[in-house]
């Protein structure tokens, strides 16, 4: 399993990024995906996911700033930020559960300047 997280960068408070996830090994189409963020000095947080039925769940953090889409002919999901906020600054990583393990890509650095 392989999940290569990009799109992060520094962006200024009330601004949008738009981060992707191309995912290979799995069957991509029926599986669920997970977004992740760790902030410096905190424990890692889950923020979204997205089932194979695209059925998303957003954090309460995030809900209503951040939609998360799946594009199953690509393997990649995507998370679209906006009315980002400095608190929203992390490593933000993507995740595949596949019965107990967990499968973790590289993740990328977004960080919100205010």
């Amino acid at each position: 399993v392989q999940l290569q997280a990009s799109g992060g960068g520094l962006v200024q408070a009330g601004g949008s990024l738009r981060l992707s996830c191309a995912a290979s090994g799995i069957t991509f189409s029926i599986s669920t995906l997970h977004w992740y963020r760790q902030a410096p000095g905190k424990q890692r947080e889950w923020v979204a996911h997205a089932t194979s039925y695209s059925t998303t769940k957003y954090a309460d953090s995030v809900q209503g700033r951040f939609t998360i889409s799946r594009d199953n002919a690509r393997n990649t999901v995507y998370l679209q930020m906006n009315s980002l906020k400095p608190e929203d600054t992390g490593v933000y990583y993507c995740n595949y559960r596949r019965s107990s393990t967990d499968y973790w890509g590289k993740g990328t650095q977004v960080t919100v300047s205010s």
